[in-house]
């Protein structure tokens, strides 16, 4: 039997009560299917800062290195608000990203039948929506350098940040983008501004280059950023995969999310380069809700996004795509009937608890096996 190494971070807030659900169908699988997971639990957050003193421990860093795959809750909270910068509990998660050299970070924007209602678009133009975002998260102007604030006198102050990307950065997150886009539609928009942007210009001529040299089969179209935003919110369903840098990643995959009508249902992948030998990827998945302390504790947090996460991790580090089809099935059947945690419930819907809304989607998933 296959051995999988996961590696659970739980962390802050409502973080633990949504592993847990995720634990449950780690659990079934091993059972009923011979998975073959093996799991470890670390601290990462403010409950590694209150344990070590600091947001990760150098130990539990390490097992992340070796792990298959890390699983990722949430972290931060008012309770950790004073300490130090270098050991706020979101610099666990910035060192993940860093150590483990997770340049890709993948952000799917999926309505969900049921919640179609949910969105402020029309529902016929988000009715069966499914958008893979590729963010390039390691490079561009969060990292560039020089990045400065310098004293000009006479109450005058200069701010710098630099967009800084090199060939290699953008061959590889569009190398990304068009394989991904090989196992949806077949089709990749790239988008940046080269219209008043030099990291545009490379960017664009540098993911146009890849495409013409290895992925000649998928469409490409490319698109000013500005006028992708405004087309995501007009016509969202031409877009398959788009492929774009750290900056506008991060707007247009907030855009994108808020399509589906709820930002707390939505899973994330970060994926490093495919090792030489072995062809494997460094990972970690991670909804893309927060840690959410003000409901922490009281089991109402809802527990979608990080299982949908865990689908991701089947997908990408596991190539089990049958149960990540499953697990994603499974998902929607449990909103077809009508079961909702708070967050998302509706007139007429049942409303369930954390652990509720788990059990219902392990028994999805197990009812989804043996049809």
């Amino acid at each position: 039997m296959t051995t999988r190494t996961l590696f659970m971070l739980p962390g802050d807030g409502i973080g633990p009560e949504a592993m847990a659900e995720v634990s449950k169908l780690i659990a079934y699988m091993n059972s009923n299917e011979d998975a073959g997971f093996k799991t470890e639990e670390g601290l990462v957050g403010g409950s590694a800062y209150d344990a070590h003193g600091a947001a990760i421990s150098d130990e539990d860093m390490d097992k992340a290195m070796a792990a298959d795959a890390v699983l990722f809750g949430a972290v931060g909270g008012p309770k950790w608000d004073g300490v130090d910068y270098d050991v706020r509990p979101e610099a666990g998660l910035l060192r993940l990203r860093k150590d483990m050299e997770l340049f890709a970070n993948l952000r799917p924007a999926i309505c969900y039948p049921a919640l179609a209602a949910a969105s402020s678009l029309k529902q016929e133009l988000i009715e069966g929506l499914d958008i893979l975002i590729v963010r390039e998260l390691t490079g561009g102007v969060y990292f560039g350098e020089p990045k400065t604030i310098t004293d000009l006198g006479n109450g005058q102050k200069r701010a710098v940040d630099s967009q800084v990307y090199d060939t290699y950065e953008i061959e590889r997150i569009a190398g990304v983008a068009f394989e991904l886009a090989r196992t949806r539609s077949n089709s990749v928009c790239s988008m940046e501004k080269h219209n008043v942007m030099k990291s545009g210009v490379l960017w664009k001529e540098v993911v146009t280059a890849t495409h013409q040299a290895k992925y000649s089969d998928v469409t490409l179209t490319h698109m000013l950023a500005d006028a992708g935003g405004m087309q995501l919110v007009r016509q969202p369903k031409q877009f398959d995969v788009i492929v774009t840098d750290n900056l506008f990643g991060d707007m247009l995959s907030d855009v994108a999310a808020m399509l589906t009508g709820s930002l707390g249902m939505l899973p994330s992948a970060s994926l490093g380069a495919p090792d030489a030998k072995t062809g494997s990827r460094k990972a970690l998945y991670e909804p893309v809700h927060g840690s959410a302390p003000d409901i922490a504790g009281q089991g109402i947090a809802n527990p979608i996004a990080m299982i949908a996460s865990f689908a991701m991790c089947l997908r990408y580090s596991f190539s089990m795509i049958s149960e990540a089809d499953r697990l994603e099935n499974a998902i929607s059947t449990v909103l077809d009937k009508g079961i909702r945690t708070g967050d998302i419930m509706a007139e007429g819907c049942k409303q369930v608890s954390t652990s509720e809304m788990g059990d219902a989607i392990v028994n999805a998933y197990a009812a989804s096996g043996q049809a």
